[in-house]
């Protein structure tokens, strides 16, 4: 947490709240832990049933990918949102060269 500091912000807490006593602090702490543990794993629970049933993509499942970007793979995406023109993909598995690619988004409007 030393590297998010805000220490005008925590001048202004200090200046603008009375302390509190150790005990009372520590129980917040803990109940307030013990509901972020419930809740996160309610989360963790929703994910894993979300896969289970098949809406892991769920951008997919709710129609807001087109065939379009279905059908593209994770270069030429990466390539189109950050307006790369011209670009070379190398396939790599182990210490073999697998394929390469040529990507050019030049001509795609």
């Amino acid at each position: 947490m030393t590297l998010f500091q805000m220490k005008w912000l925590r001048k202004l807490v200090r200046k603008n709240t009375n302390p509190i006593p150790f005990d009372t602090a520590s129980t917040w702490k803990r109940r307030l832990s013990f509901g972020y543990a419930i809740i996160a794993w309610q989360a963790f629970g929703l994910v894993c049933y979300m896969l289970y049933k098949g809406k892991g993509d769920w951008a997919k499942y709710h129609g807001i990918k087109s065939e379009e970007d279905l059908r593209m793979t994770p270069a030429e995406h990466y390539s189109k949102m950050f307006n790369v023109n011209k670009a070379k993909v190398i396939r790599i598995s182990g210490f073999e060269k697998i394929d390469e690619v040529q990507i050019d988004n030049s001509t795609k409007k």
